[in-house]
């Protein structure tokens, strides 16, 4: 079985011409009776190997880092981005293994992260709350700066998100830090949400500039907006959920329940729309919880999460395979020039 990446990378060498490759993924739709587009492809695990990889790769990068830690602060992440670097010259650059590359770009942007962390941790040194939120964000800054360094040798899509959430832990940073430097007893927790909230924003705006890019889903672009998508989702729906007081324990009401369902819902228009399901799976746990103790408090005590479970598996797996149809009716009522440019739009709408 060949991946969308597999048939990406025949057309770039030229095994085979792009309208061949065209008439493939028409035919693999038409056979699914869903649009390439809608599939949301992207690579992870082409086989066994790569979970072997790297299995053996993080051993590798634990005992670095162990070793590490035995020398001096700051060796640890020191090895471990030696490590994962000299390892992705060939799994990533060589050999392509999606999952190994994976897993070295996030040890590799970790260890620099942690070099200035474990240096400062250790000094042991007692700053005021604003010059730690600054040291933060020049730590975040420093990690962006390695995830773009990472990004212009192997380009992994995934490098993208992680520069962009090291570059919102920098500008979150900076804003407390701001914030801190003009009252200095003022406490930061209840501004992090809103700033997380926009930055999150932020993040789905950068995954739509590169979804729009491609809409056809044909190139490494759309798997960067896939990874982006996956980070501005948890961003967008923590703090909205938050504040419907879900994540407050059992102290949840009727209102705040319909809350929750109502911006799912909303999120699920989002999520056809751009045809990203991003959205709706970082929000399932929220949702899942608000209906337990909904149904708990119209007394199905007994089987309130059974009763969760089957509803909201039921309504998943429903979209899941009414997902065109219902995607096209969304997208049907968006302005034209919007159809155009979201994947597979134009023919959804046509």
């Amino acid at each position: 079985m060949y991946s969308e990446q597999d048939l990406q990378s025949a057309v770039a060498a030229g095994a085979i011409s792009h309208e061949a490759a065209e008439a493939l993924r028409a035919h693999a739709s038409g056979l699914r009776s869903a649009p390439s587009a809608d599939e949301e492809h992207f690579r992870l695990i082409t086989g066994f190997n790569d979970i072997f990889v790297t299995i053996a790769a993080v051993l590798l990068l634990v005992a670095a880092g162990g070793i590490g830690d035995a020398i001096a602060p700051g060796i640890a992440g020191l090895l471990i981005a030696g490590s994962a670097w000299g390892l992705a010259e060939f799994f990533t650059a060589k050999r392509r293994m999606a999952l190994p590359s994976i897993v070295l770009l996030l040890a590799f942007v970790g260890g620099v992260a942690s070099i200035p962390i474990n240096i400062i941790a250790e000094a042991e040194l007692n700053w005021s709350q604003a010059t730690n939120a600054l040291i933060g964000s020049g730590i975040g800054l420093l990690a962006a700066a390695a995830a773009w360094l990472h990004w212009r040798r192997f380009m992994v899509p995934i490098t993208v998100a992680a520069g962009a959430g090291a570059l919102a832990v920098t500008l979150i940073a900076l804003a407390v830090s701001g914030l801190m430097a003009i009252n200095r007893d003022l406490d930061p927790e209840p501004y992090l949400l809103p700033l997380v909230l926009v930055a999150g924003l932020g993040v789905f705006a950068l995954a739509m500039r590169w979804d729009m890019s491609d809409p056809a889903r044909e190139t490494r672009r759309s798997d960067v907006a896939f990874w982006l998508h996956l980070l501005a989702a948890p961003m967008i729906a923590h703090p909205l959920f938050h504040w419907l007081g879900v994540t407050e324990g059992e102290n949840i009401g009727l209102l705040a329940a319909l809350g929750v369902l109502v911006v799912y819902v909303l999120m699920g228009l989002v999520a056809l729309a751009v045809d990203r399901r991003a959205l709706l799976v970082s929000a399932l746990a929220y949702v899942l919880i608000a209906m337990t103790w909904l149904f708990r408090d119209f007394g199905v005590v007994e089987l309130n999460v059974a009763v969760t479970g089957l509803l909201i598996g039921s309504a998943l797996l429903a979209l899941s395979a009414f997902w065109s149809p219902i995607r096209s009716a969304v997208v049907s009522k968006l302005p034209g020039t919007m159809q155009s440019r979201l994947p597979g739009g134009a023919l959804l709408a046509a």
